[in-house]
């Protein structure tokens, strides 16, 4: 189970900035540390547990990187042409009979060279007479369209770091060694609750004054595209006791505690307080827009993320502290997001010292390159912003102003999780 001190996101000024949330929570959150062992088909998205170092070169044997013919590069012409007697047929999967000096081999792509070879000619660059002999040009280099026994990977080294987090590419490196099963960090333990009496659970009844729940599915769908194990907790009443009685009841069954509303200074916004009634709160604010109220703290030694209840700020604000705290608590390699670099066709104006981000979408101007549009309305409770765009544009914290024809940076939706 995650344990974190008390301290560990302390901060002293009145805002702290994105990147310095991130670093701290990627300096101080402590990996839980466990793992588990699964089947090569169901590691993808997975964080490795250990250190995967090759059991065999890559590839493990000499071989054609074309079809051809196989000879010895102490038999190649210096000039002119060359007629070899061809001894023998190896294909893909065969072994290979040796070849004597002054031989060729009839070989195909991805057959074992041949004792005695170590060339290959392209079968597109020789002729064949009429007694069936190979004739080969000059100008070919000794070793050429031959791949060496760890031309890839070399044996003992580490192809798959810890950390990692596995992707399709990863799962064919472990199956080219003849692994069958891989040790991935258990997955992380989430719970999820919204708060608020203005919310409704979808398929319930609502009133008139309610709205139907959207943040906690959508924060359920990210953790889950993170490789959490989600546990849905329903909605938390406005009531502060309450609130604590139940955050203190679920942090020991939790790495990971997720609440969406009642961050801010209102009257009726009781999570802060919850949280401190029930542990220790850490951090409060951040310089970013959308977003400004998070919650961090410590219940029983496991963290707590409070996201803002409009749920663009939501969305944001996950994937710059609970996404980096999910990476740490896996122990995965940090991974930072970096943004494109594309061309406004809108104007901006913002504030110094905050981190803003704008919604936009994507098009091809004229002259062939990406320019971003701005979603013409402002508004953190706009779903339909998040639905209609394509990405976010990352505006720093020296930004006073984008005019169009500027170069900005991207954030695609897909490559936030």
């Amino acid at each position: 189970m995650a344990q974190l001190s008390d301290d560990c996101f302390a901060f002293g000024g009145p805002m702290m900035s994105v990147d310095e949330a991130v670093a701290i929570i990627a300096a101080r959150v402590k990996p839980i540390g466990e793992t588990e062992t699964v089947a090569l088909a169901d590691a993808d998205g997975r964080i490795l547990g250990r250190d995967v170092a090759a059991p065999l070169p890559l590839p493990p044997f000499k071989n054609s990187a074309v079809d051809g013919y196989a000879v010895s590069g102490a038999d190649l012409p210096a000039s002119g042409e060359r007629t070899f007697p061809v001894a023998g047929r190896v294909q893909a999967g065969a072994p290979a009979q040796p070849a004597r000096p002054g031989q060729a081999v009839r070989i195909f792509t991805g057959a074992p060279m041949p004792d005695g070879t170590d060339t290959v000619f392209m079968q597109e660059d020789v002729r064949i007479d009429d007694a069936g002999n190979v004739i080969l040009p000059s100008g070919l280099k000794p070793g050429a369209n031959v791949r060496p026994a760890g031309e890839d990977i070399a044996r003992d080294h580490v192809a798959l770091a810890s950390g990692r987090r596995l992707r399709p590419q990863d799962v064919a490196v472990a199956a080219a060694f003849g692994l069958t099963t891989l040790d991935v960090v258990r997955r992380l333990r989430v719970g999820v609750f919204s708060t608020g009496d203005e919310l409704a659970a979808p398929g319930g009844a609502r009133t008139e004054a309610q709205l139907f729940d959207s943040n906690r599915f959508m924060l359920i769908a990210m953790l889950r595209r993170l490789g959490c194990e989600v546990g849905d907790l329903g909605i938390l009443r406005d009531e502060r006791a309450e609130l604590a009685a139940a955050l203190k009841q679920v942090a020991r069954r939790y790495d990971l505690i997720l609440t969406t509303g009642g961050v801010s200074t209102g009257e009726e916004d009781h999570v802060k307080a919850g949280i401190e009634q029930a542990g220790s709160l850490v951090l409060w604010r951040m310089a970013i827009k959308p977003g400004r109220p998070v919650a961090m703290g410590i219940i029983d030694g496991t963290p707590l993320v409070g996201l803002p209840g409009n749920p663009v700020a939501s969305f944001v604000t996950f994937v710059h502290v609970v996404r980096p705290t999910v990476l740490a608590l896996s122990g995965a390699v940090p991974s930072p997001l970096l943004p494109m670099p594309v061309r406004a066709a809108f104007s901006y104006k913002k504030k110094r010292g905050r981190r803003e981000y704008v919604r936009a979408s994507l098009r091809r101007a004229a002259d062939g390159s990406l320019e971003a549009t701005k979603f013409p309305r402002e508004g953190a409770g706009l779903l339909s912003s998040l639905v209609e765009t394509d990405g976010l544009i990352e505006l720093g914290e020296s930004v006073l102003r984008v005019e169009p024809g500027d170069t900005v940076g991207f954030l695609g939706y897909a490559d936030l999780l």
